[in-house]
């Protein structure tokens, strides 16, 4: 599994690349594995307003559909379209070409919230 350091990450199994005042939100590779083959995702819309940990979008796999939590308020400038079409990406790449949205970041603050990748590590291989 990998968990990419200069990533930070939600304890809902999303990561964030920073970049500036906006950020590139997907699923981890610890959840692209738990869920399985993805049959479906929901994204939000550009222009979208999030607020964090409320429910953005889905993904829906074989036994279970998983709620999207933004783990950050902020304006949705942007979703990845070609998942639409293309799922696997978010199995096969799930921190480049299976990112999720671009968001702007509304509150700065919020990203303390967020873990490191070794805290998150620590999170999920627990048990």
């Amino acid at each position: 599994m990998d968990f990419p350091e200069e990533l930070k990450y939600s304890k809902e199994h999303l990561w964030v690349r920073v970049e500036g005042r906006k950020a590139v939100i997907g699923i981890t590779d610890y959840a692209q594995e738990e869920l399985g083959i993805i049959r479906s995702i929901e994204l939000p819309e550009p222009g979208d307003e999030l607020e964090q940990d409320d429910s953005f979008g889905s993904i829906e796999a074989r036994k279970t559909v998983a709620e999207l939590y933004a783990p950050f308020s902020g304006e949705v400038l942007e979703v990845n379209e070609e998942l639409l079409d293309t799922l696997d990406l978010l199995n096969d790449d799930p921190y480049d070409s299976g990112w999720i949205a671009v968001v702007a970041i509304a509150d700065q603050d919020e990203l303390t919230s967020l873990l490191s990748a070794d805290d998150y590590r620590d999170s999920v291989m627990v048990g």
